[in-house]
């Protein structure tokens, strides 16, 4: 029996055991999935091995603890210095990101996405900006404070902090920030978000599960918008493509993985 888990804090929110135990449990794989509550992102390593994990996925705010934590870092990830699913491959830790591909999924439908403005300056936004970015699409990264957006900027990537916000159109806004997750915070002032939503197309929140402070604004304003369940999804049939070892094709993952969103 293979044991799997997810690192986050927080992580008592995580849907990813229902997820991937359903699929391990519909397609008669032997292996279990658990919550595992990080407070210290520098004992990943040790806890993962200490545990005797197979693999694992890494919520906020680990992703780029993840990355230092690795032995190895394989394909996307290398580009944006984030991972959030971890292979155990002969006692070496190996590192992807299937974050991106999973939000480029869930955006499918916003039509002639050119550009974006990204909430936050984490591990999520390092990932999508720089999958947005791969695609030809113009990327603006804001954040709170400048000191994190210097990582954004050295690659090439338009930012501004909300003392320097310009007031422009963009075609899709994204919160990659914790605001919401478990408080009634915005990821910026309302008196930024506000003026800058309503010349917006569409709207998406990283956070699933419910419909955050951010996401409610967007209601209020006639926005299309989405939350985090189809990235989760995404990501999640990929990782789980990772775990069982390309043994089953992402359909055949994916099936059972959307039918867990019913529970």
């Amino acid at each position: 029996m293979k044991l799997f888990a997810i690192f986050g804090d927080p992580v008592a929110h995580s849907r990813s055991p229902l997820m991937h135990n359903h699929v391990f449990k519909s397609l008669e794989y032997k292996a279990c999935y658990t919550r595992i509550h990080l407070t210290d992102g520098s004992k990943l390593k040790e806890t993962f091995f200490a545990l005797g994990l197979s693999g694992a996925n890494v919520t906020v705010p680990h992703k780029e603890a993840a990355f230092n934590a690795c032995d190895e870092i394989r394909g996307f990830a290398k580009t944006v210095g984030v991972v959030n699913t971890l292979i155990n491959e002969n006692g070496r830790l190996i590192g992807y990101n299937t974050d991106a591909d999973g939000f480029m999924y869930a955006i499918e439908p916003f039509k002639n996405v050119k550009t974006i403005l990204v909430l936050g300056a984490g591990g999520t936004a390092k990932a999508l900006a720089n999958r947005f970015k791969n695609d030809g699409i113009k990327v603006t990264v804001m954040n709170r404070s400048a000191g994190r957006l210097e990582a954004f900027h050295t690659q090439g990537f338009k930012t501004i902090t909300w003392e320097t916000v310009e007031l422009k159109s963009y075609d899709l806004i994204v919160n990659t920030t914790s605001a919401g997750l478990d408080d009634d915070k915005l990821p910026a002032p309302e008196k930024i978000l506000t003026p800058l939503l309503k010349q917006a197309r569409y709207a998406a929140d990283a956070i699933y599960g419910k419909v955050t402070p951010f996401l409610a604004l967007c209601n209020d304003l006639g926005l299309t918008s989405k939350d985090g369940a189809d990235m989760l999804l995404g990501q999640g049939v990929l990782a789980n493509n990772y775990f069982t070892n390309d043994q089953f094709s992402l359909e055949t993952i994916k099936k059972p993985m959307q039918e867990s969103f019913l529970f």
